[in-house]
């Protein structure tokens, strides 16, 4: 990517979760950003303690902490875009609605972030309701798995054919644009279902017989970085779906578990388009 004429690059920040095993969460976002050039900013809101297998513990931090990161942030930083993944807590949920509402914060892209792969619950499950309600209309992007728009939506999504009318049913919780992601739909295939208020794109790879960490995280943060340069929704969803699939290829395991950590200097894994 070009350097401004200032030296300067697009600041995109990342509002989610520390993982220790250095394949989701935070770590997963700051890769992803540095692969695509742009200068990342972070805000943690959990530390967990967590392998390649499971998530053993999580401290939450104090959402009065988690504000003073974000007013550090925006005190100095012009952040171009934004990506959100957990939240660890109602008052920290607050907290972050109230910086985006106060800096008419752009390029939100939200991925909801409910339970671990380990089946950990990364965000108390009574407060879906505020979640949908505060956050998802500040939202730009939204970015469910199959079981985060299940309990979003309230019921089940069992085919591929049900992912469009799901997705549309997903905009209206005031959310600009959702990419519903399908991997956990059976199938030779993997099928994601972009949305916004006029158009419909679709997504569509092999299912690779893996199972790979960090791919929420890193596929959000990519289409952050590419609004953030000012590129189409659907050209950044698109250059980000090309990057994971690349770095889903080359995943290694770097545990013991059968786990796979997405390798983000792949080669193949373009950050252009």
């Amino acid at each position: 990517m070009p350097r401004r004429p200032d030296n300067r690059k697009p600041n995109v920040l990342a509002i989610a979760g520390s993982d220790s095993g250095g394949c989701a969460g935070i770590q997963a976002d700051l890769k992803t950003f540095a692969a695509f050039g742009v200068h990342g900013l972070s805000v943690i809101t959990g530390v967990t303690a967590q392998n390649s297998a499971r998530v053993a513990a999580i401290h939450r931090v104090p959402a009065g902490h988690v504000a003073a990161q974000l007013a550090a942030i925006f005190s100095d930083f012009d952040v171009a875009a934004i990506k959100i993944g957990m939240l660890a807590s109602t008052a920290t949920l607050n907290a972050v609605v109230d910086l985006l509402r106060a800096r008419r914060a752009r390029n939100v892209v939200v991925d909801p972030v409910l339970v671990s792969s380990s089946g950990a619950a990364l965000f108390p499950p009574r407060a879906l309701g505020r979640l949908r309600r505060e956050l998802f209309p500040l939202t730009d992007l939204l970015t469910p798995n199959v079981p985060e728009a299940e309990a979003i939506l309230g019921r089940r999504i069992m085919r591929v054919e049900d992912l469009p009318h799901a997705a549309c049913d997903l905009l209206d919780t005031g959310a600009r644009a959702v990419l519903l992601k399908g991997g956990h739909l059976r199938g030779d295939a993997v099928h994601d279902v972009l949305v916004d208020a006029r158009s419909t794109w679709r997504f569509t790879h092999e299912r690779l017989p893996r199972a790979v960490r960090g791919t929420g995280c890193t596929l959000s943060s990519a289409i952050a970085c590419g609004l953030a340069e000012a590129m189409a929704l659907h050209r950044a969803a698109a250059r980000a779906e090309d990057y994971l699939q690349a770095g889903m290829q080359a995943a290694y395991r770097p545990g013991r578990s059968n786990r796979l950590a997405l390798d983000h200097s792949a080669r193949g894994m373009s950050t252009r388009r």
